[in-house]
């Protein structure tokens, strides 16, 4: 690599990056050039060409993906490409053909992205490595299996880049250019617009030589709503996508965090995979006390008042526990885990897509976010259609996903990415139960809701949200819109449009207007027009692929081509041309003799989960393991040192190091086994605890309770301070001070569960709270603080 020329266009969320990189070959032999662009989240490259004097490689969009899979052999000669990789997720990969000694290339990529937004309202932009190859970049992002694809980009002797790297940024908000705040030397802002809407800045220096640049863009006051409009493309016809203007809407409410253990509105759905509830039955004590039904136990319990729920077991068939989501109620929670199977009788492969269209045939209950919580040990054989289903209804709820398996991991992080929740993968079930309620944290995030778009528009005009709008934003969130607007206006001396945000946040309706102009100015670049063509390509895609006729496919197959954007029904093929040759565009079986299809494709990487720091590694111990580590001590002591997992279906390495014991370690591995014992123990004890506790947070006075506290009932009764006049409270005391006693071990089980025991304390004796709290700590031994109660 000797040169790097980079320009950038920021509006408001969305970039548009224009690139050009020179390539030399400086080795004294022809090489095979193989150019990979690993695409990041939501990013679509619409332009691609690779020029050198004796060729040229451009990448082209075409239907009918089969026939352009037979004509370049498809997949086969980028076979290696598609093995276990520490990058995974999507490339654009596109074979340049053969670069002779002391040549040059020349790449031009061009690309859209939508920017994350930061919690204080900045955009941000981190250029690719693959436009800035840098030290700490090498050795993982192109770690590529059978061969490896890397440039003399740094000198070994002073660490500084030996190319040259230009970068611009021209950036667009009608709120104004605020600042820019960059990890590298900037040039001071320019504004190139009277009100500061438009700007400038540019790379100033050289890059940093070890990690990848980072612009930090922010505009005016961060507003609840925004819109940045994008002129049509004057050669494209009036009313096509194209063609009319587009309005990049930015929806981001303010909603301030909920109080822990407070009552909350919601939607919490639970889909358990059957063949967790099987294989749970055969595995040792010890492996089952996560999941399903422990870990399911801490989920339900630490749902708060006032929300909805229901569990649905997927297998050969669906089984709600109920016919719709109940209010979360005691007698509904102690149904529902009675009516939990302990197995399946008929396992096969799994019903999820016949689980989802049942829960999406029912109503969404008005004012309670839907969020789903799926759970998955294996790959359904119908990921494609589950995918589209999840899309379809993306605008209606959230999903956090989690898989057990290597293979359901793809599908996990579509359904996540989707709808806007996450997705984890579990390797071990140690800390199955932490990874949930993690989720469930975040789950419980309040929410804008019923949200909803209004417009005032000169008579003559519409306006189509491409894609939809969201029912829901929740809290540390934002969705960015396209809408298009077509017709021409009568009334031609309304220069401005308005378009009104409303949603209701705890109870109160709130409503923001801003308004935009019918005539917009423009670079012509149509970043936003090529990000609504990608929400416009999902919205179809059900419908499409469901083959019920011809019109959504064609009209997929359509906006794909003239967008640039790829769809499931057009595919990327290398178009070489000789240089001296004439542009020919005939069908392919009459390609002229200087023009040929090279591969190009866009491949998913799988992600190699061998020493990867993004999935934690999986041991599998079998049945009978005390004496198999006693024949490994690498074994044993990893289990000493806590990473050690249990058996788990479709995740387990069944496989243990036989290596000579050692009897040094021996020590070690007594004390670790003995910490490890323990632990159990103490987590079996709190599992017990948490059963006995209320929907509501409160704990009855109860023999049960006395025997997890391991206390004589009749001394918890005669040491009840004598102003408490509900034993409840006295009893909710001791279960949090006996929790919090153990705050290292128990705070990622039990913080929400502590939460909703001190709010219910708070409401019924706040003036009992010290003494209780006193007798407790002498009671019990401990030492815990007023400020868990709040006091």
């Amino acid at each position: 690599l000797s040169s790097v020329v980079v320009d950038v266009a920021i509006q408001d969320y969305v970039a548009d990056v224009a690139s050009e990189l020179i390539y030399k070959n400086t080795s004294q032999i022809s090489a095979e050039i193989l150019f990979v662009f690993p695409l990041g989240p939501h990013m679509d490259i619409y332009s691609f060409q690779a020029c050198s004097e004796d060729a040229k490689v451009q990448a082209m969009l075409r239907d009918e993906v089969q026939q352009l899979h037979d004509a370049t052999g498809g997949c086969e000669d980028l076979e290696y490409l598609l093995e276990p990789s520490q990058c995974p997720g999507e490339v654009f990969v596109c074979f340049l053909g053969t670069l002779s000694p002391g040549k040059e290339m020349v790449v031009t990529l061009r690309y859209v992205q939508e920017l994350s937004r930061e919690p204080d309202g900045a955009a941000r932009f981190v250029l690719p490595a693959t436009l800035h190859p840098h030290t700490k970049h090498y050795g993982r992002a192109f770690a590529l299996p059978r061969a490896t694809f890397l440039f003399a980009v740094w000198d070994c002797l002073t660490s500084k880049l030996v190319y040259s790297l230009l970068l611009t940024a021209s950036l667009q908000s009608p709120r104004g250019v605020a600042n820019v705040q960059a990890n590298f030397s900037l040039t001071p802002l320019i504004y190139t617009a009277q009100d500061r809407s438009t700007a400038r800045v540019s790379l100033a220096g050289s890059p940093p030589s070890h990690e990848d640049l980072e612009l930090l863009v922010y505009f005016g006051e961060p507003t609840a709503l925004s819109a940045v409009v994008e002129k049509g493309d004057p050669g494209a016809p009036p009313g096509s996508l194209l063609g009319d203007p587009m309005v990049l809407l930015t929806l981001a409410p303010s909603i301030p965090e909920a109080v822990p253990g407070q009552r909350q509105s919601g939607e919490f759905i639970f889909l358990l995979d059957t063949t967790f509830l099987e294989h749970a039955q055969s595995l040792p004590r010890p492996a089952c006390y996560v999941f399903p039904q422990d870990s399911l136990l801490f989920l339900l319990k630490s749902l708060p008042l006032g929300c909805y729920f229901n569990i649905y077991c997927y297998g050969e068939t669906s089984v709600g526990i109920y016919p719709q989501s109940v209010e979360y109620t005691q007698d509904n929670l102690t149904e529902a885990l009675q009516r939990i199977p302990s197995s399946s009788s008929s396992l096969g492969e799994t019903n999820l897509l016949g689980t989802l269209r049942s829960i999406y045939s029912i109503p969404r209950r008005c004012g309670h976010t839907r969020q789903l919580f799926i759970f998955m040990t294996g790959l359904p054989p119908d990921k494609e259609a589950i995918a589209a289903e999840v899309c379809h209804h993306r605008n209606s709820h959230r999903c956090f996903s989690f898989c057990f398996s290597k293979d359901s991991a793809a599908l996990a992080t579509a359904l996540a990415s989707e709808t806007g929740g996450e997705a984890t993968y579990v390797s071990s079930d140690n800390n199955m139960t932490v990874v949930v309620l993690q989720c469930l944290k975040r789950a419980l995030k309040p929410a804008a809701e019923g949200v909803s778009l209004s417009w005032t528009l000169p008579h003559g005009l519409e306006v189509e949200v491409l894609g939809g709008t969201p029912q829901s934003i929740f809290q540390g969130q934002h969705s960015l819109l396209y809408a298009q607007i077509h017709g021409q206006a009568q009334d031609t001396t309304v220069a401005k449009g308005v378009v009104t945000l409303q949603y209701s946040l705890d109870g109160q309706d709130i409503t923001h207007t801003v308004d935009f102009p019918l005539c917009p100015q423009g670079d012509g670049r149509l970043a936003g027009h090529r990000r609504a063509a990608r929400c416009l390509l999902k919205r179809l895609l059900p419908e499409a692929a469901s083959g019920s006729g011809d019109e959504p496919r064609h009209r997929t197959v359509e906006i794909s081509l003239t967008s640039g954007i790829i769809s499931p029904f057009t595919s990327y093929v290398g178009v070489c041309t000789s240089q001296r040759g004439t542009w020919y565009r005939g069908p392919l079986a009459l390609l002229p003799p200087r023009q040929s299809l090279t591969p190009c494709q866009i491949v998913t990487l799988r992600a190699s989960f061998r020493g990867s720091s993004c999935y934690p590694k999986t041991i599998w111990v079998p049945p009978g393991w005390l004496t198999a580590v006693c024949q490994s001590w690498l074994a044993l002591r990893r289990l000493a040192q806590g990473i050690a997992a249990l058996p788990q279906q479709g995740a387990c390495s069944k496989g243990i190091i036989n290596t000579h014991f050692d009897k040094m370690c021996w020590g070690d591995i007594k004390r670790g086994l003995g910490t490890w014992l323990s632990r159990n123990a103490r987590r079996r004890e709190c599992q017990e605890l948490v059963a006995l506790q209320n929907v509501d947070g409160s704990w009855a006075l109860s023999s049960r309770l006395a025997s997890v506290l391991k206390v004589d009932e009749a001394e918890i009764k005669g040491k009840m301070p004598g102003e408490v006049m509900d034993p409840s409270i006295w009893a909710t005391v001791l279960a949090v001070t006996w929790l919090h006693r153990h705050d290292k071990n128990y705070q990622d089980f039990c913080e929400l569960l502590e939460a909703k025991a001190v709010t219910w304390l708070c409401s019924q004796a706040v003036s009992q709270l010290d003494k209780c709290l006193q007798a407790a700590n002498t009671l019990l031994g401990s030492s815990v603080k007023p400020s868990v109660f709040r006091l």
